[in-house]
């Protein structure tokens, strides 16, 4: 319960209230936590005696003469569920430090109380990914399977959905409380799990038939906008389709490839909103590679071309808003299309030349993580 970790953050949080030496023993009379690195792991009788009696024991300056490791000052009984855990030590004049000896022995309570319930809390979290998991890669719906869904009050038999969050560049510090947020946002009902899924991302398993794309997109939209306001965070949001409960796995790989998407364009992206990348993403690598090659590469130095190519169709190949936006004559933005054609053969003026190109610039952007 009162482990050297848990009794050294202690120390240091209660250490910011007063100027005292303080340690932490356990119920052996073992000092596992000090302000004084030197009474680390030495016996301390009094403590023993306080944790044997459940009660505070003042130690005065004759007490450190026949008291083996002490030093004058006071100790207080640390209780959890009414029973002894451990002691926090104060050293100093008894009369003086006393009348704050019990706020002090009530905070580190609190402490301990709280991490108690934080490792209960990822207990859980921990089966529940586990079970995620192994939902996931079951080919039939087992009867442990099913009785880990009952215990947790999961319709099994439903179909379900998934929806995938990554968390662009948060320590581990800001992912919980994000975790705790989106956990507060999203109806929480016994149908939903929301899990940590790997690094920077949480998984949101769902049953299907309780939430409507509309409810959905909307409650997402809220906690996307919230993230960025009041944590400085991006989040990317992929929801795949529901599925039956065998083919979970299928809700998976969509809310995965709806994530990538969503990775580039920052907004939220249901599989049902995906088209061309559908296609893209399923392109296999060699495959890609040799497109690309005899497509753009040659352009891979040439970034001013690139991005008039890539100008010209955001702009719906508006020759006068691309010449505008690039602060360039009209003729050099013709020049530069023909500097592209004479380097790959594809004309950009061409509409199935500039198809061609598009996919290979959309190619070109997802071919680093492929």
């Amino acid at each position: 319960m009162l482990l050297p970790s848990l009794a050294k953050k202690i120390v240091q949080e209660v250490r910011r209230l007063i100027t005292e030496d303080i340690i932490i023993i356990d119920v052996n009379g073992i000092i596992i936590a000090s302000t004084d690195s030197k009474r680390l792991n030495t016996f301390h009788e009094s403590a023993l005696l306080c944790c044997q009696q459940k009660k505070t024991v003042v130690i005065t300056k004759e007490d450190e003469h026949h008291l083996t490791g002490v030093k004058a000052g006071i100790n207080l009984p640390l209780l959890f569920n009414d029973e002894v855990v451990g002691v926090i030590g104060i050293t100093g004049e008894p009369e003086r430090i006393s009348q704050y000896g019990e706020l002090m022995r009530k905070m580190t309570e609190l402490l301990i109380h709280e991490n108690y319930f934080t490792e209960q809390l990822e207990i859980k979290q921990r089966s529940y990914e586990a079970f995620l998991f192994d939902w996931l890669h079951s080919k039939d719906l087992s009867s442990s399977l099913t009785d880990r869904a009952k215990m947790f009050g999961i319709d099994i038999n439903a179909p379900q959905q998934l929806i995938l969050f990554s968390i662009d560049n948060a320590d581990s510090t800001l992912q919980s409380k994000l975790w705790q947020y989106i956990h507060s946002q999203i109806s929480m009902e016994k149908e939903k799990i929301l899990v940590r899924w790997g690094n920077e991302r949480l998984i949101l398993l769902q049953q299907a038939e309780k939430e409507t794309i509309h409810t959905t997109r909307k409650i997402l939209e809220k906690i996307q906008q919230d993230c960025h306001a009041h944590f400085s965070v991006s989040l990317s949001i992929g929801v795949g389709k529901p599925v039956s409960p065998t083919e979970l796995y299928l809700s998976y790989d969509q809310a995965l490839r709806a994530l990538e998407v969503s990775l580039q364009e920052k907004k939220i992206v249901f599989n049902e909103d995906l088209r061309l990348e559908m296609c893209l993403q399923d392109i296999q690598s060699h495959t890609r590679t040799e497109f690309l090659q005899r497509t753009i590469k040659v352009l891979l130095d040439e970034k001013e071309l690139l991005y008039t190519l890539k100008l010209f169709m955001e702009t719906n190949q508006s020759y006068k808003q691309t010449a505008e936006t690039l602060h360039i004559h009209i003729n050099t933005l013709h020049y530069r299309f023909k500097k592209i054609e004479n380097l790959t053969g594809l004309n950009p003026k061409n509409f199935k030349d500039l198809v061609t190109l598009y996919i290979s610039l959309a190619l070109l952007e997802d071919y680093p993580k492929k």
